[in-house]
This record gives structure tokens, sequence and C-alpha cells, in this order.
């Protein structure tokens, strides 16, 4: 039975440096993705190193990342199946080339998605010039806004909530469904509904399914918006002390 593998990237196969296990001597680690300049800033350990190489012996390794394409091809792994990025907005096929159904339907679905999108990008810009330490971006690519991400200089969570609580979890666009936010670390995203890794999984399952009949999946990741599309395949693996283990272990 074919074997197919969705696998999350940062802080489920890698991670920076300070999230590593210390000390270095007794826990070395492996560089596994650059910065553009390229200085390493993304480790593996001894653990994830060998998850890769079981995961590669065991199926097809689709990744399924929040990275776009440059930040995607800094990291030091070879797949050779499809690619997801930017949580689903874009699919790779085998030889790197867009899925151009897939994209077709992401930019349609835009359409009604950006006047949300921009109007609150607008609220988090002004909140952010009189509060300081926040960094903003609105993440392009393929000539194309996909969504936007907050991050903060002192690489807090909680400092990072602060826009949820005076911003996001009170405007309609949220209540209304149109956008969803992603809080993770020092990294707060801002998507419309329209692009999440569970819809570009479940495209692909479907053509893989189309292609070999029944096959068997498996899932891995890290952070709540990783559950839906580990919840799509047979089986799924979380990291130790993440976000989605967490939240598994104050379930009661």
């Amino acid at each position: 039975m074919q074997t197919y593998i969705f696998l999350d990237l940062d802080d489920t196969l890698f991670q920076t440096l300070r999230k590593c296990p210390t000390p270095l001597t007794e826990h070395p680690v492996v560089v596994r993705a650059y910065l553009p300049d390229g200085t390493p800033n993304s480790f593996a350990t001894a653990k994830q190193q060998w998850l890769w190489a079981w995961l590669q012996q065991t199926g097809k390794v689709i990744p399924v990342t929040a990275r776009d394409h440059a930040a995607f091809y800094r990291v030091n792994l070879a797949f050779t199946e499809e690619i997801i990025l930017n949580h689903g907005a874009v699919i790779l096929d085998k030889q790197g080339q867009l899925d151009s159904f897939w994209m077709a339907k992401m930019r349609s679905e835009l359409t009604d998605a950006y006047p949300h999108l921009f109007s609150v990008w607008k609220k988090i810009e002004a909140y952010c010039q009189h509060n300081s330490g926040y960094t903003l971006r609105l993440v392009s690519d393929f000539d194309t806004i996909w969504y936007g991400v907050v991050k903060h200089s002192e690489g807090t969570e909680a400092i990072l909530k602060a826009i949820l609580d005076d911003i996001l979890i009170t405007t309609s666009a949220f209540t209304e469904g149109h956008l969803y936010w992603h809080l993770n670390g020092n990294n707060l995203a801002v998507l419309p509904a329209c692009i999440n890794k569970q819809y570009a999984v479940s495209y692909l399952l479907q053509r893989y399914t189309k292609q070999h009949g029944e096959i068997v999946s498996f899932a891995a990741g890290d952070s709540k918006t990783d559950a839906a599309f580990m919840a799509l395949c047979d089986y799924a693996f979380i990291p130790k002390n993440t976000q989605l283990h967490s939240e598994l272990l104050s379930i009661k």
C-alpha cells in the first residue's frame, strides 16, 4: 500500500538553537535551515535526524509548511514529492512548478478576502505605531499577497496576545469567519479563511487516492493549526514540548 507522510517543518523537524537541548556538547545538532544571508538558524537534534531518516524510508514525504518559496529552499533537506507552502496557499509539483489549478482557486477566493485582510491590517499597523518593538510583514509569494505576520523584539507570545485582545478577537472579520489568526511563540499570523494547510492536504489526499486506490497516510505537526490537517490522516505524530503537545496535556 502506498504511504504518504505530511510533514510540518519548523518546530517539528528542526527549530532555532535556543529551543534545542543544552549543552550542545551532550546533545549534538546539525544545521537544517539558513537565513537569507547564509547564517544557520534552524537545527535538528539527534532524534529529529533519526526521524527524518526513518520517514524517508517509510513513505513519500510531503512538506506542509508556513514557509514561503524562498524560505523553503533554504531548508537543507531533499524533498522529491509535492510541496505545500504558505500555510497551504501554494502547492508545487514534483518538479517544483506551481499547481496551476490550486493557484487559480486560491487567487479567486482571495478576491473576497482581501478587503477584510487589509482593513484589519491597517488596524494592526496603527496599534503597532503606538507600541514599540513590533515587526509587521504582509507575506507575498508568487506575486500574490497571502497573509500577514506580526513579531515582537521581546520574542514572547504574551506581547503578541495583546493584539488579539485589543483588536482581533472582537473584529467582525474574525467573528464572521472571513479571517482567522494563528499564534505560536513569537509569531502571530492573520490569514484569510480560504488559506489553510487542511485544505491543501485534503486536495492532495484525494489525488493520491485516485492514483493509487487505498493509501495509508501519516502526519506530523507541532501547533494547534496543524491539528486539522493531521486529523485527515490515518496516523499522527506530535513532538514533545510543543504547542499541540501542551494542548493535549491540558485535556482532562
